[in-house]
């Protein structure tokens, strides 16, 4: 039975892919340890805890309390994340720190911890669920694209380090999902609605996920639409720009 570590456990991603790990232990985070009970009771093996991700004195108490009980965490699945499409000039700087907080250092946090016990026992993986925002930057996502492209660069180099321990280092990088992270990043629906043909269904991420554990997958990009586009913005990046400051400025 593998022992998978996941942050971010009430959004919508991580309820289609709970179902999908039925026989391994889940140690799930989240703000509200109501809520996950409530999500999760039909998993039998499970530990749900409310541990701030951001402190990292609490996550080393967590991660000694689970070394003791569970032994060495397999598989670290960082989830939590949150954004707001806005032009830059409309963000206080209180908010830029805020995201990059959660989506950001409070992932390198995680992993260099968890990255430090794996490395001990020389095996594991660290799958980082980031977004097409960090490989592609768009108006209007300038702070939620420099805290993603930054955990791409974190988890490029991560993976060099921890490769001669048996480490593996998965960054999934996803177009919009239908899940309730729109709410907030996107209140009025009108992004949404205009990258309809886009949209990716939270079932399909979550078995394209769980197909990825246990692999030696380097990065995992969805759609292929937005992969495809991804290889022609570093092929072509002016006429990349251009279109998306045209054409595909949907924000």
């Amino acid at each position: 039975m593998r022992t998978i570590l996941i942050t971010g456990a009430s959004g919508g991603l991580v309820q289609k892919m709970v179902p999908l790990l039925a026989d391994d232990f889940l140690v799930l985070l989240g703000r509200d340890q109501a809520k996950l009970e409530r999500l999760y009771a039909g998993h039998a093996n499970k530990l749900i805890l409310d541990t701030d991700i951001r402190d990292e004195a609490a996550l080393k108490e967590m991660l000694g309390q689970l070394e003791e009980r569970v032994g060495t965490i397999d598989i670290l699945v960082n989830n939590a994340g949150y954004g707001r499409f806005a032009d830059f000039e409309d963000f206080f700087s209180q908010e830029v720190r805020e995201m990059f907080e959660i989506n950001t250092f409070a992932l390198m946090t995680l992993s260099r911890l968890v990255g430090e016990q794996m490395k001990q026992v020389q095996k594991g993986q660290i799958i980082n669920i980031v977004s097409m925002a960090g490989l592609i930057a768009s108006s209007k996502s300038s702070v939620y694209s420099a805290t993603k492209f930054a955990v791409i660069g974190f988890s490029n180099a991560l993976r060099l380090e921890l490769a001669a321990y048996n480490v593996v280092v998965t960054t999934v990088n996803p177009g919009p999902i239908a899940t309730a992270f729109f709410d907030q990043a996107d209140p009025d629906g009108a992004y949404l609605n205009s990258v309809k043909a886009f949209l990716l269904q939270p079932d399909d991420v979550a078995k394209k996920i769980v197909g990825v554990m246990g692999t030696r997958k380097r990065e995992l990009n969805l759609p292929w639409t937005l992969a495809l586009a991804y290889k022609c913005y570093t092929l072509f990046p002016t006429l990349a720009d251009f279109l998306a400051r045209t054409v595909f400025n949907y924000k």
